[in-house]
């Protein structure tokens, strides 16, 4: 901005473009981005994820083995058992814990009677770790709002008292 004169004189942003330090803009832009996409998880993943594990409590019970074991919280498990008379191979759903446990754990599920490829660990039905994380990247979420909002706040004050050039 060669040959552009200011009303104000050098700003709070005038500093951070001459050391090559990103504006302080760009932790607020950062910090509502971290707020927005935690407040998703939490609002569009992980609280429908719960209802989910804590609907199958009336479900029909079965003794599950389990043989894909993995992540289980984002739902790369899978249980087999017999329902109907029939194998059933069910993927975990979001949100399930037990995956600490190996191939070949045995596990209580329960299961729809019409749809038996839903099933949840019965130790997950009060929510899993799935109400764990909810709560967790909620309160993150709100923590990076909060954080954005003030660092805000105190930039535009800090913008309205700088001393004007004599």
């Amino acid at each position: 901005m060669d040959g552009i004169s200011r009303a104000t004189g050098p700003g709070v942003y005038d500093h951070a473009a001459a050391t090559g330090k990103p504006s302080p803009r760009v932790g607020i832009v950062v910090s509502l981005v971290m707020a927005l996409l935690l407040g998703a998880l939490s609002l569009l993943v992980m609280f429908p994820a719960v209802e989910h594990l804590r609907s199958l409590r009336d479900g029909e019970r079965a003794q599950a083995t389990l043989i894909h074991s993995g992540s289980c919280m984002i739902g790369h498990c899978q249980v087999e058992f017999t329902a109907g008379g029939r194998t059933v191979v069910a993927t975990l759903p979001v949100g399930s814990s037990g995956g600490k446990s190996s191939d070949g754990a045995r596990w209580v599920v329960r299961y729809r009677a019409e749809d038996p490829e839903t099933a949840v660990r019965e130790a997950d039905l009060g929510g899993g770790g799935a109400i764990a994380l909810a709560w967790t990247a909620g309160g993150l979420a709100l923590m990076f709002a909060v954080t954005s909002v003030y660092v805000g706040f105190y930039l535009a004050r800090r913008r309205l008292r700088s001393p004007a050039p004599h």
